[in-house]
């Protein structure tokens, strides 16, 4: 029996939101809330557990030579339920300093964040172990074989996180990055292997889909169009899919649907459930589940208010230094959207397992950009940073950080799917 619960959510200025995600790509954000309506939330544990999406995870303990791996196999194990641990010995997993492929826009340190606690915390599940990323045991899976993180700017920041957990058990000159209009590309050499990244902020095809040369105010999204996406996706033996923050700009999206000039009014929900049906038709008509993974990362939640954290404030993820203690479902994570992914991959008829780090990043306040960040290619002026309230970036996360959690979680699916 699925169970609900009901939340209000609160009202904001698109334009304020606005500006705190025009910043070269993607600096989008959250007018959906503008009304009081109250929603249904629903509770992922239930669904989690059920048996479509009942795995085992593989708890890998590497010794360093990677010869000898020992495997557990841990039965029933939900890697998203769990706590954050303070680690400042196996955790950060590499420095700003190690990745030279970290782009200014999620190097807080390099921007000057002034505290660096938001790289130790360790995401501890609470009926097993994460097992401890090996990049060679990850490369060696990869061999000859392509990875597509498919998304807006948060996927790319898993991209990047992806790409500096990997790089440095590479030799230079064996491997290399590359941008063409829409992807980012790294090559690792000797394995014939490629982590990719394509620019696809709906999914579906939208007037925003130039990774750089886009729109953010006036969004169309053509709901029954995907083919000059998926010509990117044909083959691809591993797809990593993400589409949420572009769709809540507003409570209505600008929407074609069968006729490719008549443009509508949809509601948000019913523009993403229809663009999530198109997508599905995609993949049970072109993927071929015995050589082809297909994940789905669940919403990456934001911190706009931190009232919701610390009653009778009024700021938002500035400043935060240490990651929310307890259940917390905030205001940022739409449960709507939540559910229609949820009824999406229930009914695929190809198996696309979902990736379930909504929660475990709601607790992470202390982990986004912040004032830390650039915009339009620029750091913020000092004049910016001084006005957090106009100008924080509550939405993106800085490397290494949290992202690099997802990729544990990605990893430890990884092992248990291509080994």
């Amino acid at each position: 029996m699925q169970r609900f619960r009901n939340r209000k959510y609160k009202s904001i200025l698109p334009i304020a939101l606005a500006t705190l995600l025009i910043l070269g790509t993607s600096r989008l954000v959250f007018d959906n809330l503008k009304n009081n309506k109250r929603v249904s939330i629903f509770r992922w544990r239930d669904w989690l557990e059920g048996s479509r999406f009942h795995s085992y995870i593989v708890n890998v303990f590497e010794n360093e030579d990677d010869s000898n791996d020992n495997y557990e196999d841990i039965e029933d194990c939900n890697v998203f339920e769990g706590k954050w641990v303070f680690d400042n010995v196996s955790h950060p997993l590499y420095s700003e300093q190690s990745c030279a492929y970290l782009v200014k826009q999620v190097a807080c340190q390099r921007n000057g964040r002034p505290d660096d606690l938001y790289q130790f915390w360790r995401w501890q599940p609470n009926e097993c172990n994460l097992p401890r990323f090996n990049a060679i045991k990850l490369l060696k899976m990869l061999k000859n074989k392509r990875l597509m993180f498919v998304g807006d700017s948060i996927q790319r920041t898993q991209f990047d996180s992806m790409v500096c957990l990997l790089q440095s058990a590479i030799p230079e000159g064996q491997k290399s990055l590359t941008k063409v209009p829409s992807k980012k590309i790294f090559f690792a050499k000797e394995y014939n292997a490629t982590v990719e990244f394509y620019w696809a902020p709906f999914i579906v095809e939208s007037n925003s889909d130039h990774s750089t040369n886009h729109t953010v105010y006036k969004r169309l999204v053509k709901l029954d169009q995907i083919a000059n996406h998926t010509k990117n996706w044909e083959g691809v033996d591993v797809l990593v899919f993400e589409s949420y923050v572009w769709w809540m700009f507003k409570p209505i999206i600008n929407a074609t649907y069968g006729i490719p000039n008549d443009v509508k009014e949809y509601n948000v929900t019913t523009a993403y459930k229809m663009a999530m049906k198109t997508w599905a038709n995609w993949l049970e008509s072109s993927i071929n589940p015995q050589f082809q993974k297909v994940y789905f990362m669940s919403l990456s939640p934001t911190h706009l208010w931190s009232s919701e954290w610390r009653p009778g404030s009024e700021g938002n993820c500035y400043s935060e230094t240490e990651p929310i203690q307890g259940p917390y479902w905030g205001m940022g994570t739409n449960m709507e959207i939540m559910r229609i992914v949820q009824e999406t991959l229930e009914n695929v008829k190809i198996e696309v397992t979902l990736l379930n780090i909504t929660q475990l990043s709601d607790y992470r306040k202390d982990a986004h950009t912040s004032v830390y960040t650039e915009r339009k290619g620029k750091l913020l002026t000092k004049e910016q940073r001084a006005d957090p309230v106009n100008f924080a970036d509550c939405i993106h996360w800085c490397l290494p950080g949290l992202p690099d959690t997802w990729n544990e979680i990605l990893y430890a699916h990884l092992l248990q799917d291509l080994l």
